[in-house]
């Protein structure tokens, strides 16, 4: 069974596994991702997985395999080495750069390619897969200019295009980890021990997505179990039954682009209905889908499954507590995130309760500057406590959660990244 990815693009890459496998979910996950076209090769007998895979039985630890247009075969490649055989793998060129960006989400990109276009040399940095969030969204429909809407790999794969054009640098499948402030720049560090130079930075790291916390989450990940919306799995569900925890527009978008594969798709929610948390177009348009049914006040309270994969849920009413069992090979969890900044309190950078950089007026106290500012001059709009040092879209604290929002802020950094680089 082949399944190609939506591009029609001859593929660069094609995948040999099995259904199930975190590992080739994580590949597709990111290949699609990438808008790097690909096609999915499902080995379900041994016999399979000899002729066409080269491999003994379908548990082979050598799966899954990736082949390329050029013949070059990886047996269970990590992320970073389909990078690198893509050419994507980059190491830093300067030594100091004006403006080092950390996240390449719609707010990160816009920020890099404003700075770049300006003049500024700019690096990007990105833990995962360019697009952020936003990249694994089927279809964003509410984004100005494009009224058929567009996909989020799609949107991302231009912006990427866009800010290569303007010279910024990208480094993928790094992940900085800690940073600090030196006279007259900031550092940044990587986990993978390089260190960033720059001016100024500006953090777009947005939010990992949050977890159920469950027994058995981490065992089902990527086998079963899946956080956002899936984009890259759609066609793998044909006659299965999908379960989509949310009630949020992700959560739509991912039930609408399941719709037409799928035999059956249930949208759990814990409240009375879609409406008060999803936009009515969507509510529309899975109230319109014979193959939707929604789930209201219910929660998954449980994940059952084998060393292979997810085999079931349980379902508790919220208003009963009564318990039910279902089978599924397909949950989708979309119940929001957490922002990723872990490393923001070894650097003294402010947060609030729930982890969000602080930003601008909101760091005042009384009219009063925060403890320790050191400039004669409110902090401005973007930026943190830590001069120089910037926070845009889903990580900071009051951001608006819209892509257009995110991609207002990238732009809007970059004017103050400049009155902060003329101070000197």
């Amino acid at each position: 069974m082949g399944e190609r990815s939506a591009s029609t693009t001859p593929p660069l890459v094609r995948i040999i596994g099995t259904v199930g496998s975190a590992v080739a979910y994580t590949i597709r996950d990111f290949l699609h991702r990438s808008d790097v076209p690909f096609e999915w090769l499902q080995l379900t007998t041994d016999q399979q997985a000899r002729s066409q895979a080269g491999v003994e039985h379908l548990r082979d630890s050598r799966l899954p395999i990736c082949v390329f247009t050029d013949g070059t075969r990886l047996e269970c490649p990590t992320v970073l080495q389909i990078i690198e055989k893509l050419g994507w793998f980059l190491t830093p060129s300067r030594s100091v750069y004006d403006v080092a960006i950390y996240g390449a989400g719609p707010a990160g990109l816009s920020a890099a390619v404003y700075a770049a276009s300006d003049g500024l040399k700019t690096v990007l940095v990105e833990r995962s897969a360019i697009g952020g969030q936003a990249g694994s969204s089927s279809r964003i429909e509410n984004y100005l200019g494009f009224p058929e809407g567009i996909g989020g790999a799609d949107l991302a794969e231009r912006a990427r295009q866009q800010a290569c054009r303007f010279g910024v640098e990208i480094l993928l499948a790094r992940e900085g980890v800690r940073g600090e402030q030196q006279p007259g720049k900031q550092v940044g560090y990587l986990a993978d021990g390089t260190k960033i130079v720059s001016r100024a930075i500006v953090c777009a790291t947005g939010v990992e997505y949050r977890r159920l916390g469950m027994p058995n989450e981490d065992k089902f990940l990527g086998a079963g179990l899946y956080y956002g919306a899936g984009a890259s799995e759609a066609a793998l569900t044909e006659h299965e039954h999908v379960y989509v925890i949310g009630g949020g527009n992700s959560a739509g978008q991912a039930v609408m682009h399941f719709a037409p594969f799928a035999r059956r798709i249930s949208i759990v929610v814990r409240g009375d209905s879609l409406e008060e948390t999803l936009s009515q177009y969507l509510v529309d348009r899975i109230r319109a889908s014979r193959n939707v049914e929604v789930l209201a006040r219910t929660e998954v309270t449980g994940l059952d499954g084998d060393e292979s994969r997810l085999h079931g849920i349980t379902l508790t009413d919220c208003n009963t507590g009564k318990k039910r069992k279902v089978d599924t090979h397909w949950l989708f969890v979309c119940i929001g995130g957490l922002p990723y900044t872990d490393w923001a309190p070894e650097m003294g950078v402010e947060r609030d309760e729930q982890g969000y950089l602080v930003t601008g007026s909101d760091l005042l106290r009384g009219g009063r500057r925060p403890a320790n500012w050191p400039l004669d001059r409110d902090p401005y709009y973007l930026e943190t406590n830590i001069p120089g040092l910037f926070a845009v879209g889903d990580v900071r604290h009051g951001a608006v959660k819209r892509c257009a929002s995110a991609v207002g802020e990238g732009a809007m950094v970059v004017a103050f990244v400049h009155q902060f680089l003329a101070e000197g």
